[in-house]
């Protein structure tokens, strides 16, 4: 396995709200961790930074090579849960930071398989066969009328209510995180990323540049933020890949 990520404040914000972790287990396992605050008095970046850290201690903690695909599940899913928990209660301590949150995606890849849970609108894709799936599905406003039928995947990229989230993780003090769990062969590459990446890179593109640059996911770090950058990217932008090599 091998695991890089990136990311930039982009060329509008004057503070970047993103955090990210990533690593590899002593047996080669990967997991990586991509986050995208929001909250006044600077609650966004302290919101995300938290959720990295409490997602990192506790998949770190828990992970164990002889663990079954079930407790993988629950590692991930529960990891979330920890993560929010440690944001509600910040923000119960001091009223300046009520009402921060993140979204959160958090990969594992072991055993030929990738579990993913998420909540908020960064997403996870994943490039196996030659072809590139978005394997997550936002919790959004404009994603909910796109699940009515009533505007198109495409209206929801310049939709005026793109922006509005419908699940974080801190505002509550209880999160449902959606998990799903795929499979993860030789070749294959995931890609979590912050909306500062899709609002800016059509899928088209961003497959093109994974195919590219599939001998080295550090070079597709770098050029995917530096095209969403040159392509007028507005918001913090962060990736990270998971390869298994």
């Amino acid at each position: 396995m091998r695991v890089d990520f990136a990311t930039d404040t982009g060329p509008v914000r004057s503070s970047n709200q993103d955090a990210c972790r990533c690593g590899l287990f002593s047996n080669g396992s990967a997991w990586a961790v991509v986050c995208d605050g929001m909250g006044g008095a600077n609650g966004g970046n302290i919101a995300s930074t938290i959720a990295v850290n409490e997602i990192e201690t506790f998949l770190k903690s828990g992970f164990s090579e002889t663990m079954s695909s079930g407790s993988m599940k629950s590692l991930v899913i529960n990891s979330i849960q920890r993560a929010n928990t440690a944001i509600f209660e910040k923000a119960g301590k001091q009223t300046e930071l009520q009402g921060m949150g993140t979204t959160a995606v958090v990969l594992l890849a072991a055993h030929s398989q990738l579990h993913v849970a998420h909540v908020g609108d960064s997403r996870a894709y994943l490039q196996s066969d030659g072809s590139l799936n978005q394997i997550t599905m936002d919790h959004s406003y404009v994603q909910d009328l796109v699940n009515l039928g009533q505007i198109t995947k495409e209206q929801a990229r310049t939709h005026p209510r793109r922006n509005i989230i419908t699940r974080v993780l801190g505002v509550h003090d209880h999160v449902a995180a959606d998990y799903a769990v795929w499979d993860f062969h030789k070749g294959d590459m995931a890609l979590a990323c912050t909306d500062g990446l899709t609002n800016y890179v059509e899928e088209g593109l961003m497959e093109s540049y994974m195919e590219k640059h599939r001998a080295n996911s550090g070079a597709l770090v770098k050029e995917l933020i530096g095209y969403a950058v040159k392509n007028g990217g507005s918001d913090n932008i962060t990736i990270a890949v998971v390869h298994n090599i």
